[in-house]
């Protein structure tokens, strides 16, 4: 019997969340505090993705082999070696434009792992699975058109909680709405919500197997994994920027096409 069947499901630590919370409002780049909620408010959402994921014969495959992602995305000169257009070029320009690294990710994570109240050790393969979730996030930044800025951040965050559903991620999305700029038609809003649909409608991209398709065409990419135009959700474009509004109060759009082409 699988060992996690039989395992209390981990209580969610509700004053740590509201601390990470408070501090990640005081400071969007506090990516560190966003580990602190996932996990704080994880429950027994990590091993219902986990079990998705191995059920799938994809995911299986990666579990058997476990080939090493975060190894493949620190080489950035490997990376910048790959065709114009590929998604690996794409991802490098990305991480480059943001002065951002795989490795910070990783700093991030071990960093809200140590200040867990309720350290959990995990088997190699459900913690195969959590390094990996974590290493592809800006690679689904990538696929999905969703910027770095605080707008980008907030919707791919939604992209995410459709396809791995977490108590953690849902209470930020509910503070961005509730912070965030308002309308008569709650733009910004329906905006998350668009963009959680388009995660919904996306087929599980925890299995892909990103390691063959970074030399892939990003568009190719796009279409093999099922990942929606952003025109079919965003027909306006991709809301841009920190403040998400400009200063005349109006919110800042980018177009469709230039969201599909973006770090291309």
């Amino acid at each position: 019997m699988d060992a996690a069947a039989t395992s209390p499901i981990p209580k969610r630590d509700w004053p740590r969340a509201w601390r990470a919370l408070r501090t990640l409002i005081a400071d969007s780049q506090r990516t560190d505090q966003v580990f602190e909620i996932i996990e704080a408010l994880a429950g027994d959402s990590f091993d219902r993705c986990h079990a998705a994921f191995a059920a799938h014969p994809d995911g299986t495959r990666l579990l058997r082999d476990k080939p090493s992602l975060i190894a493949l995305l620190s080489d950035g000169e490997a990376l910048r070696r790959l065709p114009e257009g590929s998604l690996g070029r794409a991802y490098v320009d990305f991480m480059e434009a943001g002065n951002i690294t795989a490795e910070g990710l990783v700093e991030a994570d071990e960093m809200a792992a140590r200040n867990g109240s309720q350290p959990v050790q995990l088997d190699p393969d459900r913690q195969y699975f959590a390094d990996r979730n974590r290493d592809v996030h800006d690679l689904w930044h990538v696929v999905t058109g969703y910027g770095m800025d605080e707008a980008g951040e907030a919707a791919n965050l939604a992209f995410t909680q459709a396809q791995l559903p977490n108590f953690g991620v849902a209470l930020i999305l509910l503070a961005a709405v509730a912070i965030g700029p308002k309308d008569p038609t709650f733009t910004w809003a329906r905006y998350l919500l668009a963009a959680w649909r388009r995660g919904k409608r996306t087929p599980l991209l925890t299995v892909a197997p990103w390691e063959e398709l970074l030399p892939l065409p990003l568009d190719d990419v796009r279409r093999r994994l099922g990942v929606p135009p952003v025109r079919e959700f965003h027909p306006d474009g991709v809301i841009v920027g920190n403040r998400v509004r400009d200063g005349s109060g109006r919110f800042v759009w980018s177009t469709p096409d230039v969201a599909e082409r973006r770090a291309a």
